[in-house]
């Protein structure tokens, strides 16, 4: 490795951000790039260990090691070359990902770990800067057309890896725009979207076709893709929110979490807003769900101008720190705070909605809540619970927004018209094995299959379902699969 001594001589640093009185004036990104001199420390504490965990701690099995070592030795093309050869986006992995590789590292055992999301980063918007990012365009063709439905990052995978094995590829989005979740669930500050521009306009280059305001089912034919197609790969994602379905639902006021963040999406984008405005200006928000969805909904609503800001999570304060229920490399449920709780919110636990409290008008004014009791389960996971008496109470709120989550797949229009059967979770059922539906030519990859999950697992299931969809067309593969490495590929 490049620095031996390295996770001795330096301890973790990240970049700095933009003062929180001044980043919740805009949208815009707000995390600063580090200088050279601390990027080469930060590379310099990655240990060369015997086994490195965290490649399986990475959905992708990144490889973490070689691309540290190439950072160290500032050889950028190389870092850019190792690190592309898993991960087809890591501008977005770099800026949305939890890093469950970074609780797996060895250092992190005693130590701070590497910080290995922030040094993804950099590789590509120094390869970007460095003009190292270039379109590879297949050099043969090989006669098959895939229809990718959804582009979403599971989607954009797929597409980019089948274009890369010479197919032809076309990509179909129902909204006006490329990206999926990417693009109209997740906050201008945490991922701009000149960032999924940026690289929507390589694969194009590279030969994938995108058709947007596509909805396939709808204005797009299902007859007509399995005529015209020799593969279709669904890629839709899970899209149905779990609601809560308690009395005074129906006012005014309460909101799924997705309509109120792709409405400021669009704004940012300067796009039309369709339905009736949600802004949270003056009012009392109450966020009903404790994930990043959650999250996004506060930094949105701080943004905003609202009067308070209150999250509410039913289960109870995870710990601060691994438990002996959460050993080392595992993914630990610890306390997360993020840097929309750092710009102001007030964060409650085991806490439980009961009704929403609606005026003469019809609009929410208030909540009904309770406070809950949790039993703990022998494994350190909360099991069973009870409303502690005397607790209920009613809480003013103007704006609830509902961020608990989604259940499976729309299934109405595309999923039902094929006919693709579903497993147990209302999901599209394929083996992980060959991510092949019931219908031989019909693939699918991401939460449309998985169910929801991370950014980077989505990436993985489009890279592994690539492969399969190949093979099924070829009778082989050269596409990389999760185990492959750019060591053994050079």
């Amino acid at each position: 490795m490049g620095k031996p001594t390295g996770f001795i001589e330096f301890t973790r640093e990240l970049p700095g951000k933009r003062p929180v009185g001044e980043r919740i004036k805009d949208y815009n990104e707000f995390i600063e790039r580090l200088p050279e001199e601390k990027l080469n420390q930060q590379s310099g504490r990655c240990m060369n260990c015997g086994v490195p965990f965290c490649h399986s701690g990475c959905p992708l099995g990144n490889v973490i090691p070689e691309f540290n070592d190439a950072i160290y030795n500032k050889s950028w093309e190389e870092a850019y070359d190792i690190l592309t050869s898993t991960n087809n986006f890591p501008e977005f992995t770099g800026r949305i990902c939890p890093a469950p590789c970074e609780s797996a590292c060895v250092l992190g055992i005693n130590q701070p770990p590497v910080t290995i999301e922030e040094i993804e980063k950099h590789i590509i918007e120094i390869a970007f800067d460095k003009g190292f990012v270039k379109a590879r365009k297949p050099n043969i063709r090989t006669g098959k057309k895939i229809a990718v439905v959804g582009s979403g990052p599971s989607g954009l995978a797929a597409a980019a890896q089948l274009n890369y094995a010479g197919h032809q590829v076309t990509v179909f989005e129902r909204d006006d725009a490329p990206g999926g979740l990417l693009r109209y669930g997740i906050p201008d500050f945490k991922l701009e979207k000149w960032v999924i521009d940026r690289r929507i306009l390589v694969m194009e280059q590279e030969g994938v076709t995108f058709k947007c305001n596509s909805n396939v089912g709808v204005n797009i034919s299902i007859n007509d893709l399995l005529r015209e197609y020799h593969a279709i790969v669904l890629a839709g994602g899970s899209t149905v929110p779990r609601n809560l379905p308690i009395p005074g639902r129906e006012l005014k006021g309460v909101y799924f979490a997705m309509e109120f963040l792709k409405q400021q999406n669009k704004r940012v984008s300067n796009l039309a807003v369709e339905a009736e405005d949600l802004f949270a200006t003056h009012k009392n928000v109450v966020v009903i769900g404790g994930g990043d969805t959650g999250s996004d909904c506060v930094g949105t609503s701080n943004r905003h101008e609202a009067k308070t800001v209150t999250q509410f999570e039913l289960l109870p304060k995870p710990p601060e720190a691994r438990s002996e229920n959460m050993p080392w490399p595992t993914y630990p449920m610890t306390l997360k705070v993020t840097s929309s709780h750092e710009e102001g919110a007030d964060r409650y636990w085991a806490i439980a909605t009961k009704s929403f409290i609606g005026d003469e008008n019809g609009n929410l004014k208030g909540l009904n809540i309770v406070d809950l009791e949790w039993t703990i389960s022998a494994d350190g996971r909360p099991a069973k619970f009870v409303e502690k008496a005397g607790s209920e109470r009613e809480i003013p709120c103007e704006l609830a927004l509902l961020a608990m989550g989604f259940v499976h797949p729309q299934h109405e229009g595309l999923i039902k018209q094929l006919g693709v059967e579903l497993d147990e979770r209302g999901n599209v059922k394929a083996t992980e094995q060959a991510f092949q539906t019931n219908i031989n030519k019909i693939f699918t990859a991401g939460d449309m299959r998985r169910g929801q999950s991370l950014v980077v697992w989505a990436i993985s299931e489009g890279r592994e379902c690539a492969r399969k969809v190949d093979e099924y067309l070829m009778g082989h593969s050269l596409l990389e699969t999760k185990d492959s490495s750019y060591i053994v590929n050079n």
